[in-house]
């Protein structure tokens, strides 16, 4: 009992690792659109954004990795299923994240 206190202590300081590299706290904060607003449709985009383009900036030195350029591709589509969903449902929200988030032209 004492080795698996001892290994949860252990962890216990390491902060969380974000995959992204960016500020997912922050992220939610801009884009909610009240207190405890973390997955409605807007945060979801704009997290995956900025997934997208640590990923994107992440492939652009390391060429051959045919694994996260897969993983890209599936968060891609993601986010563009989640932005079908929102210019169906609210046009208005819509046009503000792609707006804020510089997504189409």
């Amino acid at each position: 009992m004492a080795t698996t206190a001892t290994a949860a202590k252990k962890h216990a300081d390491k902060p969380a690792k974000d995959t992204a590299g960016t500020d997912k706290k922050g992220v939610i904060k801009q884009f909610q659109e009240h207190g405890k607003d973390t997955g409605s449709s807007k945060v979801q985009v704009a997290i995956l954004t900025h997934r997208i383009e640590s990923l994107s900036e992440h492939l652009q030195s390391h060429k051959k990795d045919k694994h996260s350029r897969r993983g890209l591709i599936g968060l891609v589509g993601k986010r563009r299923r989640l932005l079908r969903h929102l210019q169906l449902n609210d046009p208005a929200s819509y046009t503000a994240v792609i707006k804020e988030l510089g997504l189409r032209k």
